[in-house]
């Protein structure tokens, strides 16, 4: 009996990925859509997104349908960015039967959405401002923050997770002051909090986290407050954002940039833009009733193509983070620092089997690819090491390792920059007001202006809040360009692709059902076990889509890993170029797994086989691998690793 339902199950995946060619037939369903002016029903749109069947519209289709709007059939909003933002935006606009088209210049969550601190969070740091400067301001950003933390969580529950955050206390004045303002942010919480946060004894928080330091400050600990935040996968989160607005019907296209905006012949209203598609280098024009101006730390670059004299609005900073092994935290709970001697903020969270650290805060400029300066990797290696027992660190290496050498080191052990698997920066685009009369106004909350007709333009703001910040783009664009929506906003009780009916315990079906077929250096195909890890990535990474992924392991002899210690399978290489509009070895590497940043080396020893795979989905010659290779070489290397950074003398260079 189970054998026949795995067979038809397995039946129905391939004949669903075999009829992606038949959409090249079809026409686009937000064109009909916008002609018929109506739009699904929310559970006819619940269930097209949720269909284990549903197959995204190709690239080729999406392009097609971008070319096709004119002057006279326009979209109703083009968007221009395709962040966490623009891709919200383009989703929301889809669910209320809008024509929506999107454009982002590299891939889905190429820029700060995929390089942000992982963390979903209601801002409890806001919440001592509004106390303590009687800010109501302040308040108002951590009531909405904390809505939307919850929101976020329930809509993708196979990317996010609640995850506990222990703040150590060194003397008693501390427990009292931690302890009542993690109390106050669960009641600001009220019915969207996610667990209650408590004190936990000096030897408790040892035991619930076996590299903290007992003494620090030349104190010892008291105690530990341990409250609840989110933490996701970010760019995971956006690409399934992505491919859950191309299957409620936007035109998503990613590698295509916009060089120049269209006129109104008789006046200053923009009316569309000409796009390169940097795939194949050719431009096109693509015509929208309004455009929405989603661009992150570029929207003033955008602005600037409508408006050479439009004043800044973005004011960067930069967002340093590094990875480390696992053993510096535990499995399932992070340590923040509040304050740190310098007065910032230090946090160590367990992130996808290995430990993410960070953060910094400073000026920076705006640039494609950022990279940490060693300053900033320094900073955040001295201030985690105030907090942690090092010799404690290495006898935990130590029972994982067993080895000799472990014991003549313990005794000089410290946070190494050696142990640094990955470092990146991010940009944060803090907002200003263009319309403000002086720049007081900076703040992390978002911004939505309109300062050339036709153009609204969103920027700010956080992870946590996107899906507001696209509500309150597409509002602003509604208005603007007197659209007509069929329906109210719609997503925050959307599911993302694979969410709806996804439970933690998916993976004991992949685990139990499938096997993992390879190929051996010797070109002989052999089965291997669908492991328990690599089932909960699977599961983790694709929600109820996994079956998909594990269908193409067992079918395809694509059930290798694609590098040692981690449960990356090449099968998920062909799925994210036939699913997920993974168009470059570095759309893989970055962003559908997240391998360059858990272990920059480890990505390298990977790209051969990841650019092998991707060039039989994309039919690619010699010399495209060959230049696929070198770009993702180059992208590497503003990671700084320890093996990717230079030494002498024991000392960076």
């Amino acid at each position: 009996m189970a054998t026949s339902i795995r067979l038809r199950r397995l039946g129905a995946t391939a004949a669903a990925l075999a009829g992606c060619g038949a959409y090249a037939l079809q026409r686009h369903p937000s064109v009909s859509s916008s002609e018929d002016g109506a739009a699904p029903p929310f559970e006819a749109l619940r269930k097209r997104i949720s269909d284990p069947l549903a197959i995204v519209p190709p690239r080729a289709v999406q392009e097609s349908a971008l070319i096709g709007s004119s002057s006279s059939n326009p979209l109703d909003i083009l968007v221009v960015g395709g962040g966490a933002t623009g891709c919200g935006v383009a989703l929301d606009a889809a669910t209320r039967g809008l024509r929506v088209g999107l454009v982002e210049r590299e891939d889905f969550s190429s820029g700060t959405s995929s390089r942000s601190t992982k963390l979903i969070h209601g801002g409890v740091r806001y919440l001592e401002k509004a106390v303590f400067n009687l800010d109501y301001g302040q308040l108002k950003l951590v009531f909405h923050a904390l809505e939307e933390r919850k929101q976020v969580i329930d809509n993708a529950p196979h990317l996010c997770h609640a995850l506990p955050c222990m703040t150590p206390c060194f003397d008693w004045f501390e427990v009292v002051y931690f302890w009542m303002g993690l109390k106050l942010y669960d009641l600001v919480a009220g019915a969207r909090l996610l667990h209650l946060s408590r004190y936990y004894s000096a030897q408790e928080s040892v035991e619930l986290f076996p590299t903290l330091a007992r003494k620090g400050k030349d104190k010892s600990l008291k105690g530990t407050v341990v409250y609840y935040d989110g933490q996701m996968n970010d760019s995971r989160v956006n690409v399934a954002l992505a491919c859950t607005a191309a299957l409620a019907g936007a035109s998503m296209l990613n590698h295509a940039e916009v060089v120049s905006f269209l006129k109104e012949e008789a006046g200053e209203r923009i009316v569309g833009a000409r796009i390169r598609d940097n795939l194949s280098g050719k431009e096109f024009d693509t015509y929208a009733k309004v455009i929405v101006n989603a661009a992150g730390p570029f929207c003033d670059s955008v602005r600037k193509l409508a408006d050479q004299d439009a004043k800044a609005m973005i004011c960067p900073s930069s967002g340093v983070h590094i990875v480390l092994p696992d053993y510096y935290s535990p499995e399932g709970m992070g340590l923040i620092v509040p304050k740190t001697k310098d007065g910032r903020v230090v946090f160590m969270l367990p992130w996808l089997g290995r430990t993410v650290a960070g953060t910094t805060d400073s000026n920076t400029a705006i640039t494609m690819l950022p990279e940490p300066h060693e300053d900033e990797i320094n900073f955040i290696l001295d201030a985690i090491c105030d907090y942690l027992n090092v010799k404690v660190a290495m006898l935990y290496l130590l029972v994982l390792e067993e080895s000799f050498l472990c014991i003549l080191l313990m005794f000089f052990w410290h946070v190494r920059r050696s142990d640094v698997l990955s470092a990146w920066s991010g940009i944060r685009p803090l907002a200003t007001d263009p319309k403000a009369k002086n720049t007081e106004s900076i703040s992390r909350d978002h911004v939505v202006c309109e300062d050339v007709p036709g153009l609204v333009t969103i920027t700010g703001g956080k992870w946590t809040t996107y899906r507001s910040m696209a509500e309150d783009a597409v509002d602003a664009a509604v208005k603007s360009g007197k659209l007509n929506p069929a329906n109210k906003c719609l997503t925050p009780n959307l599911r993302l692709i694979g969410g709806e009916g996804w439970d933690p315990a998916s993976f004991t079906v992949l685990a139990q059902q499938y096997v993992r077929m390879k190929k051996t250096y010797s070109g002989k195909v052999v089965p291997g076990v669908m492991d328990t890890a690599v089932a909960k990535h699977l599961s983790r990474a694709y929600g109820t889509f996994a079956e998909r992924v594990a269908a193409i392991a067992q079918n395809e002899n694509l059930g290798k890993r694609l590098a040692h210690g981690y449960p990356f399978l090449e099968a998920e290489v062909a799925y994210c170029a036939r699913q997920e509009y993974c168009e470059s070895a570095v759309d893989f590497i970055a962003r559908r797994s997240r391998l360059a940043f858990l272990d920059t080396d480890a990505a390298g020893r990977a790209l051969p086989r990841v650019i092998e795979i991707l060039a039989s989905e994309h039919k690619w010659d010699k010399s495209k691998q060959k230049q696929e290779f070198q770009r993702a070489k180059e992208f590497l290397e503003t990671f700084k690793s320890s093996k990717n950074a230079q030494f002498r003398d024991g000392k960076h260079k």
